[in-house]
């Protein structure tokens, strides 16, 4: 399982890398419309999703354990399709989406971590990574009617650290499979 692992390493840091832009961009502009903010999670659901279908079907063909894989990219493709074809989707639909998504790919990291930890070192980093996203999901589904700005900012916080691990652990990746 290492060897599969280590092997995609550059399928985690191109998430992390998307997910620290996307969160870059919303600090940057705190004021976003819901649309533009519908729009780049849009995104960041589509590419999340293709990478980890692409993901299961590489496991497949090597018939590895693919489906968990599987499911957590048309979840997310399934988010970024509802997210372009309804966009007069309000902002507390938004949320809750968001919400959802982070829960459930925060859960599938903590699962994979834990089936990890026999393997590797550093698994910590993944599951900082799904605590992070389950917290804020949970945050976000606790309090909907928060101001937007303010839930913008943590959510902009939240891909940002998001990003930064899961890059750190796509080049711990790397490391484990250059050795």
């Amino acid at each position: 399982m290492l060897e599969l692992f280590s092997r995609d390493w550059w399928v985690v840091a191109v998430r992390g890398l998307v997910a620290l832009l996307i969160g870059i961009v919303i600090l940057v502009w705190p004021g976003l419309t819901a649309r533009v903010l519908l729009i780049l999670f849009g995104i960041l659901f589509l590419v999340d999703g293709a990478f980890s279908v692409f993901d299961a079907s590489q496991r497949y063909q090597r018939r590895e354990q693919w489906w968990p894989r599987l499911l957590r990219g048309l979840f997310g493709i399934t988010a970024g399709v509802v997210t372009f074809v309804w966009p007069s989707v309000t902002a507390v639909v938004l949320l809750y989406i968001v919400a959802i998504w982070a829960i459930t790919t925060g859960t599938l990291e903590i699962v994979a971590a834990i089936q990890l930890r026999r393997e590797i070192t550093g698994e910590a980093l993944l599951v900082a990574a799904g605590i992070l996203s389950v917290l804020v999901g949970l945050l976000l589904l606790a309090d909907p009617m928060r101001g937007a700005l303010a839930l913008a900012v943590l959510i902009g916080v939240y891909f940002v650290v998001l990003g930064i691990l899961l890059v750190l652990l796509g080049f711990q990746m790397q490391r484990v499979a250059a050795r």
